[in-house]
């Protein structure tokens, strides 16, 4: 490749780090396949770590990404154009889970899978964020699911309520409601000794 070749692909990859989400959505929409895997780049972990907290196991939360992006890819032309990506795509991610947790709701219930995380060999600190995480997906799992939603998107993610509010297809204060309600649901779960199912 010549200099100015190279030059050329550095700036191409420096206007990909620039580009908005919804730039990038716009350009995968006009047949730009390179946009979608920067958006899967920013946007998958980022999915990952709000599915993971609501799931029994990460197997299941690497799907339901996996599904959300599938998802977006069949519905790209539906994107509106001036709309923000994110609430869009969470929206569709959060229809998956409650999709996925209806199915499971038909099947008989599976012990929690902490995805290897509670590993006899591994040090102390390991084992308590391992029994923290179990803790924390155990008390998610226990309120309502609309208000654990809330409670991940917002506090976990750092999502302001107005953009959760949007991607929960809710008022603004229905949403710091069930934010309200979900923590002293959370912190009456918390507070008690947890028996071991």
């Amino acid at each position: 490749m010549t200099e100015r070749g190279a030059s050329r692909a550095s700036l191409a990859e420096l206007t990909d780090c620039t580009r908005s989400e919804e730039q990038l959505m716009a350009a995968y929409v006009a047949g730009d396949r390179a946009a979608l895997d920067e958006l899967f780049q920013r946007l998958a972990p980022v999915l990952l770590r709000v599915l993971a907290r609501q799931l029994p196991n990460r197997e299941e939360a690497n799907d339901l990404v996996q599904q959300t992006f599938l998802q977006l890819h069949r519905s790209r032309n539906d994107f509106r154009e001036g709309a923000r990506l994110r609430p869009w795509l969470f929206t569709i991610a959060i229809n998956l889970k409650r999709e996925h947790f209806r199915r499971l709701k038909r099947r008989p219930e599976a012990p929690l899978d902490l995805d290897g995380r509670s590993d006899p060999t591994s040090v102390q600190g390991d084992h308590q964020r391992a029994d923290a995480q179990h803790t924390l997906v155990w008390a998610l799992q226990r309120i309502p699911a609309d208000q654990a939603e809330v409670i991940t998107l917002h506090w976990f993610e750092g999502i302001p309520f107005p953009e959760v509010a949007e991607v929960v297809g809710a008022s603004l204060s229905a949403v710091k409601v069930r934010a309200h309600r979900g923590y002293q649901a959370l912190r009456a779960l918390l507070d008690e000794p947890i028996a071991q199912d």
